[in-house]
Parts: C-alpha cells; sequence; structure tokens
C-alpha cells in the first residue's frame, strides 16, 4: 500500500487491490480511518473509523479536501479506474 500523502502525522494510503468507490486510508498512531473521495470534486465522506474522534476526523476530512484532485488522480493510476 503506498504512502500516497502525509498529513501531520498521518499517512494517507490507496490499497492497489482495493474496489471502486474510489476512497483512500488515513492511519496514524491512533488508529485508521478510511474516507470516499467522491471525485472528481468531492466532497469526502468518512465510511469508517477506529480509534480517532470527531475533532481527528473533521480535520482529516478537511485536510484530505484540499486534494481531492491529486488524491483522485492517485485512485485512477493505482487502480486504473473511477
Amino acid at each position: 500500500m503506498p504512502t500516497i500523502l502525509r498529513i501531520g502525522g498521518l499517512r494517507v494510503t490507496i490499497y492497489p487491490n482495493d474496489h471502486p468507490p474510489p476512497r483512500v486510508h488515513v492511519i496514524g498512531a491512533k488508529g485508521e480511518a478510511l474516507f470516499l473521495l467522491n471525485c472528481p470534486t468531492g466532497p469526502v465522506d468518512l465510511r469508517e473509523s477506529y480509534g480517532f474522534n470527531g475533532p481527528d476526523i473533521r480535520q482529516m476530512a478537511a485536510d484530505l479536501l484540499a486534494h481531492i484532485p491529486t488524491l483522485c488522480s492517485d485512485w485512477r493510476t493505482i487502480r486504473g479506474d473511477l
């Protein structure tokens, strides 16, 4: 699973064998969260979270939204589809 972005102390990854719709996994010391990207313009939607609290999730969503075009492009590059 390649790290495609770092936000703070968190890694944003796309699993090469993951299935549509486009999504990213945000991994940190507290846990992992899965966000649907809603390409091409967002907004991102939380699908699952383990270990993160509400403020953490809101900050992650805002940070991801700022990078949505790049994240959608990375999904296409890694997965070959949208």
